[in-house]
C-alpha cells in the first residue's frame, strides 16, 4: 500500500482533486513568533498543509493551535526523526530558494543521496523531494524519476528565485512563476510517460494568478511562501490563504485547457 494512503482524509481527497494549498513559512525560517502567526492565518484561511522548519519545538508549537497537517522541510536527513516523533506528518527534502544566495548549490546526484538516506531513516514516513530548478528540464524530469524509484512519495518544484520580472501586475506575476510552471509541465509529463501517479506539488514564485496555471500544468497542488509570509498582519495572511485556496479550484479552469 502506498505510503500516501497513510495521509489524513482531507489531505489525500486534496491531492486526489488536485486542489493542495501548502503554506511555507521557510526551510531556514526559526522564528516562532513568525512561524506560528503563519501557522494560525493558514490553518484559519483552509490551507490543506502546512510546510515549516525541521524543528521539534516549533512543530509541537504548530500543533497547538492547528490541526493542519505539518510538512517538516531539511537537507539534513537525520533531523527529521525527532520532528516526526514531536507530530509532523510529512517529511520534505528542499525546498533550495535560500541557499541560493549563499552560493550553496545542490546537484541531482546530491538530492538522490539525501532522498536514499532519509528513505532509510524514515522507512514509513511519507518523503517528498524538491527538483533544484538551476538544473536543465530533461536533467529535473531524469531526477523526479530516479526520486521516485528511490523512494520518494511526491515531487516538487521550484525557480521563483531566478526569475526576474521586468513588468508590473499581472505580468510580472506570470514571468515571476515561469521557471516553476515550466518545470511542473515537463516533470508531470515525463511522470505520466512512465505511467507514475506520484503527486507533483509546484513551489516557488507562485501567486493567486498563476496558481490556476500550476494545476493546469499537471500539479496536483501548490506551495505559497512568501506571498503570506510578506503581509504584515494576520487579517490579512487569513485574506489570502483563502484567496489562493479558491484559486486551487481546478474545475474553475478547466475550460483553458481544453482549448
Amino acid at each position: 500500500m502506498s505510503r500516501l494512503h497513510n495521509l489524513p482524509y482531507a489531505l489525500k481527497q486534496s491531492f486526489l482533486n488536485h486542489s493542495v494549498l501548502k503554506v511555507i513559512t521557510g526551510l531556514n525560517n526559526f522564528d516562532k513568533g513568525l512561524v506560528t502567526k503563519v501557522v494560525k492565518s493558514a490553518s484559519l484561511g483552509g490551507a490543506d498543509l502546512l510546510d515549516i522548519a525541521c524543528e521539534p519545538e516549533l512543530v509541537r508549537a504548530s500543533i497547538e493551535i492547528s490541526n493542519v497537517p505539518i510538512c517538516v522541510s531539511s537537507v539534513e536527513p537525520k533531523a527529521f526523526p525527532e520532528a516526526i516523533k514531536a507530530g509532523a506528518t510529512m517529511i520534505e527534502i528542499g525546498n533550495f530558494d535560500s541557499f541560493y544566495p549563499q552560493g550553496r548549490f545542490f546537484n541531482a546526484d546530491e538530492v538522490l543521496a539525501l532522498a536514499i538516506e532519509t528513505r532509510n531513516l524514515l522507512p514509513d514516513v511519507v518523503l517528498s523531494v524538491t527538483v533544484p530548478h538551476i538544473l536543465p528540464f530533461d536533467q529535473q524530469s531524469k531526477l523526479a524519476l530516479d526520486l521516485i524509484d528511490a523512494g520518494a512519495d511526491l515531487i516538487q518544484t521550484e525557480g521563483g528565485t531566478s526569475s526576474q520580472p521586468k513588468k508590473p501586475g499581472a505580468f510580472g506575476l506570470i514571468e515571476k512563476a515561469a521557471p516553476t510552471l515550466a518545470a511542473a509541465y515537463t516533470i508531470s509529463q515525463s511522470l505520466k510517460e512512465v505511467g507514475c501517479k506520484a503527486p507533483l506539488i509546484c513551489a516557488s514564485g507562485l501567486s493567486e494568478v498563476t496558481v490556476p496555471m500550476a494545476i493546469s500544468s499537471g500539479a496536483s497542488g501548490v506551495g505559497i511562501g512568501s506571498a503570506i509570509n510578506r503581509l504584515s498582519s494576520e487579517l490579512e495572511m487569513i485574506a489570502m490563504v483563502k484567496t489562493l485556496k479558491a484559486a486551487t479550484n481546478y474545475s474553475k479552469y478547466q475550460a483553458f485547457t481544453n482549448l
